[in-house]
Parts: structure tokens; sequence; C-alpha cells
């Protein structure tokens, strides 16, 4: 049993008819020969579920909404619920694929289930397929949301035949199984024997290890050069040697009409045959076979895979161990009547502890008297850690910015992570400082083509990890954030280009002597009843009135070697974030993959009406900073700077 932090049940609070905060990918596969179709993905979902907590844990309320929920299992886990299928009309390009997810992303998950999707979408050109997942930001990061698809995500075509379900050790063939769990054993009833096969502990940490760029096997320059088409391009794995952010506080940005189909249906809407093969209530029956006694064959025939699971895709599992049940209603009644008699003092810690960044926090960063108030905070609480003078952080008006709606539009591309490295390593800067420039460059583009370029900087918050464990272990978000200037204000494509690497760097100084919690601690400052009814209106209020931000734009590190799903190569992977009222009408997120840099800009269409010509404003803006200078010979020893929130 774990409760929801503050910070992610914001992320819950933000939710409304216009707002829905799950984070998302896209990634384009390969088909290999129809490998890669429904039956295959429920598959390989039931087997690893166990393996990320996030895919497999439920909300559970607290009466009222007295305090911040608890995740807890979901014993009537049921894969329709979660896994669905479409097919585009001809000819299935880009725009209609753009289009179709757009209407997924805009779509609020179900909080009644775990809180996520994934969506097979066939008939796309070239016979490739697609693969549409969204989680909730509440139960994950940039960081997490990574590790949590490298659990599904294989090192060769076949990998996906090697099972990763939780090892059993069988007491009575016809009785009793143990089930062996990262953090201890479980015993159930089951119909049929469980077959051991393997140590998938180990297994599971090359896999994780190698998809996200650790040593695993292949070196993280791989081989595998992909062109801009969507095959590959070489380049080194863009991270630490670590392959995840330290936990000094290293401030490496991050880099975040189908007509036919499996869509959610309601209860009215499942086979009346049975396939649905829940209990009354809506649960797996408590003898561990998730079939009333009456639907098992006479025979005994469990109809299983060689794998272990029922043919017919029903799953009983003892995944998220260490979440137990939430507690019961006294317990919760109890649990917030300490929290809401505590509060006080936690509140003023948090408004202390955020005061020493008050010069850094959007909007009363630019009030009269912040930065002194600032260095006084520091003073009372006998942080000795100097920080860099910060810019201003005066918000200009652009179209970007005011309340949003409920529809999305988005549009993905990839650049060539080579070129990005070769300007990087003329230039002197990270990787990651050209990302920002280009950004930087296609906005600026984009608001001159409409004449609402302001005369000042934009402002834009870059999240950054702070992340200590890793998503098999703690569900939820680990993220802080930087917020900077972006020199739209710059006419010259290389002056500019120095002007982002001199903001990234001063913030990136200021981020590393003293990590900013602020994100967190002014999450905290307000009871959960009082955040959950005032967020939306703040929310809104703010995108009116004095947004504190322009836009955020995220680059999540990955890994730079091809990966599978159930044997299909994945070719492109795009990343899609969230919108709302406070923090913009667009949302640029960055994905290096294989050589590539793969984009994933969501918009909403009353701010932003073109959001596929801001994607080629950034290709341009590549153009402009590459020089017929800049060549081979830089492709190694450039700096990378990257991490994820």
């Amino acid at each position: 049993m774990r409760q929801l932090t503050a910070l992610d049940a914001q992320f819950l609070n933000v939710e409304t008819a216009t707002t829905a905060a799950h984070v998302a990918g896209l990634a384009l596969l390969d088909p290999a020969d129809g490998a890669v179709n429904r039956d295959a993905l429920a598959e390989l979902l039931l087997d690893r579920l166990h393996l990320s907590p996030a895919l497999s844990l439920r909300l559970a309320e607290v009466p009222l909404g007295l305090d911040h929920p608890y995740w807890a299992a979901d014993p009537g886990f049921d894969i329709d619920n979660h896994l669905f299928e479409m097919t585009l009309p001809a000819p299935g390009d880009d725009w209609q694929l753009a289009e179709a997810v757009a209407d997924l992303h805009a779509r609020r998950l179900d909080r009644t289930h775990p809180l996520w999707e994934m969506h097979l979408i066939n008939g796309l050109a070239e016979g490739k397929v697609a693969v549409y997942t969204k989680v909730h930001h509440a139960a994950i990061d940039g960081i997490s949301g990574a590790e949590t698809l490298a659990t599904l995500l294989d090192l060769t075509p076949d990998g996906h035949l090697t099972r990763r379900r939780i090892p059993t050790t069988t007491q009575r063939s016809d009785l009793t199984v143990t089930t062996a769990t990262p953090s201890g054993a479980h015993t159930h009833q089951a119909h049929t024997a469980h077959r051991a096969d393997g140590d998938h502990e180990a297994n599971t940490a090359r896999q994780t290890d190698a998809a996200h760029g650790m040593d695993g096997g292949h070196p993280a320059n791989g081989d595998h050069p992909r062109t801009d088409a969507g095959r590959l391009a070489n380049g080194d794995d863009p991270r630490a040697d670590s392959g995840h952010p330290t936990t000094s506080g290293d401030p490496r940005t991050d880099n975040e009409r189908p007509t036919t189909g499996r869509d959610p249906r309601a209860d009215n809407e499942r086979p009346a045959n049975g396939d649905d093969r829940r209990t009354d209530a809506g649960h797996p029956t408590t003898s561990g076979d998730p079939r009333a006694d009456n639907e098992r064959p006479a025979n005994g025939d469990d109809r299983r895979t060689d794998s272990g699971q029922p043919a017919n895709g029903e799953y009983q599992f003892d995944s998220a161990a260490g979440y137990e049940d939430a507690p019961g209603l006294m317990g919760m009644l109890a649990g917030a009547a300490v929290r809401t008699a505590t509060h006080p003092v936690r509140a003023i810690q948090s408004v202390v502890r955020a005061a020493g960044d008050l010069d850094a926090i959007p909007v009363v960063g630019s009030l009269p008297g912040a930065k002194l108030i600032a260095k006084a905070a520091r003073v009372v609480a006998r942080d000795q850690h100097h920080r860099p003078e910060l810019p201003s952080l005066a918000v200009p008006r652009t179209p970007l910015n005011g309340p949003i709606s409920a529809r999305r539009h988005l549009s993905f591309g990839s650049v060539s992570l080579k070129d990005v490295k070769n300007v990087a390593k003329a230039n002197g800067m990270s990787v990651n400082d050209v990302v920002m420039t280009l950004c930087t460059s296609a906005l600026r583009s984009w608001l001159r083509e409409r004449d609402a370029l302001p005369e000042t900087p934009l402002i834009v918050a870059v999240p950054v990890a702070v992340r200590k464990s890793k998503a098999k272990d703690v569900v939820g978000n680990q993220i802080s954030a930087m917020v900077t200037p972006m020199p739209t204000n710059v006419p010259d494509p290389m002056e500019r280009l120095q002007a982002v690497g001199a903001a990234m760097e001063r913030a990136k100084r200021r981020f590393a002597l003293a990590p900013a919690t602020w994100l967190s601690e002014l999450c905290s400052v307000l009871p959960a009843p009082v955040t959950s009814l005032a967020t939306p209106a703040i929310f809104r209020l703010a995108g009116l009135a004095f947004p504190p931000i322009n836009l955020i734009i995220s680059n999540v590190p990955g890994p730079q070697f091809p990966l599978y799903l159930c044997g299909g190569r994945v070719l492109s992977y795009y990343p899609l974030s969230v919108l709302t009222d406070m923090s913009g009408g667009v949302n640029i997120t960055c994905f290096s993959y294989d050589g590539m840099l793969d984009f994933g800009i969501v918009a909403c269409p009353e701010r932003m009406d073109d959001v596929w010509g801001l994607l080629a404003h950034l290709r341009t803006a590549l153009d402009e900073l590459l020089d017929e200078r800049v060549g081979d010979e830089f492709r190694d020893g450039v700096r990378v700077d990257l991490v994820a929130g």
C-alpha cells in the first residue's frame, strides 16, 4: 500500500473536461510478417505486467476526497479494459495517423481501472503498424515511463518468446502454487500447476539495463544507422555512463479517424458468451482461476498456452509486490484526520523550503522583493549554497497561452542525432543545448509568420529527473523543473544558439548547486480536499490572467540500438505529453532512439492552428545550424546532457 504524494495527486486534480493528464508514446513498427497483432500484445502484456507496478495498480479513493488516494492492486484486472485495436482507412498516411492518435490522446483514462491503455493501429502505409500507449502522469514521470516501456521491449526479434512471468514453485501439482516476486512470496490456489522457467529477475535486469542503453550486450553507439525515413542513423547513447540521472541533482534536461477495431466497452457491451469470465462483482473467483466453477471444462483441460497463461487472455497474477490492499474505510478516514490535524505544521515547513527558491518560481519570482525574500529564507534555513542570479522570468503574451479546449492536434517527425551532435561539437556545447535551440528557432519562425513574436524571450519549463529509485520499485513522480528564458528575440541563428547555451548553463548551475524542490513543496501547501477542488480553477485563472510559462519542452533519453516489440522492430518512438491551461497550448517532447531524435508535438488547435508547420520549422532550424565545415570528424567526443522528467 502506498499513498500518492501531493505532486502525484496534483496530476489527478488538474484533469477537467478540457485537460487529460497522461503521458504517451507512439511507436512505429515493422509488422514482422503479421507477428505484431493484438493476441501477441495481450500475451506479452500479461506475461510482463508484474515488472511494472504502474500497469497493474488502480486508484483507491478516500471518501469525500478528504485525503490523497492510495495505490492498490486491481483484483479484477481485465486486459480488455486496456488493450484495443483499430484500422486506418487507406492510404494510412502520417496525417491520418496523427488525427487518430490525437483523438485518443484527448480522452481521459478510466480511473476505475489501472491508469493506462494501449492501442494497436493497423492500416498504415508501407505495411507498418503503430502502437500508441498512454499512462497517467500520476503513475509515471519521464524516466519511469522509459523504464516501463523497456519492460515490454526486447533486444532481439525473438526476445518476446522468453517468458518474464513470475517464477513459481509447485507444492502440489493439483492444488497449491507458491509464486515468487521481487519482494516476497505469495501462495494462491490454481486450477493447474505453473512451471518455473528460469531466473526472471536476472533476465529482467539485463533486459531493462540494455533497453536503457546500459551494458546489455550492445555498444551504446551500436552500428545500426537509421535513415531519415525512419530506419536508422548512427549515434551515441545520449546519457551519462550509468544510463540514469545522478542522485546529486545533475540538471541534465528532460528530452516528454479509424473506423474499426476494439474500443473501450461498457459492461453491457462485453460478449454474452462468458468471455469476460468474472464473477458478478467483477472480480476473479477466490479459487485463483478467473473463471466461475461452472465455466471450467469438466475434463480438466485448462486450455492455457505454453507460457502458463490462459489461451483466451484471462489472467490471474500477483503483481505490484509490496502494494497491499488500501486501508479500509475507517483506516482511510483515520489517516485523513491525522494528516488534516498536522497539515498546518507541514504546510509551514513547505512554505519555508519553497521560499528559498522564490526567485526561481514563475510569476512570484518576478514580483518586487522576491529575491530579497528568497535570500532571507535561505539565511533562516541556514542554506549555505550560493545560487547564481537568474534573468527575468516575465512571461510575454503569445497566441500559445490562454484557456485550452478539449481537442488536440499533434505532429511527429525525426531529425538525425548525428547532425545534432555535429552542431554541438562544432560549437562546444551539449546535444541538449542544440535541441533547445531548435525548439527556440522553430517557435520564433512560427510566431513571426503570424506577426505574434514578442520582443522579450519566451519562458519555458524544462522537467528534470530527481529519481533515485526505479519504476518497478516506486510508482509516481520524482521530478522537478528548471524555468529559463528562450531567446526567441535573437534574430541570428548562431547568436541564438550561443544565447540558448548561456541560458541553459546558468539554469543548470543554479539547479546543480541547490536542486529546486519548489514544485513538490507548492503542491503540499494546501490540504488535499482544498487542492482537489481549487486546482482546476487556479489553472484556468492562471491561463487567463498570468501564465507562469509559455510552454514545456522535454528531452527524454533513449537507447541507441534497435529494440523489438512482439518481434517487430521499433522504427521510431514519438513521445506525447500533457497540455493544461497553465502550461500553454503546445508541448514539445523529444526522445533519442537508435541514432535519431524523435519529436512529438501536442497542441490545442485553438492555440496553435498549424502543428505540422512547427515541425517543419524544427527541421529548417537544424539546416540553419549545419555548416559544410561540420563533418564526420565531430562524431565522437561531443558532450551529451540529457535527463528526463
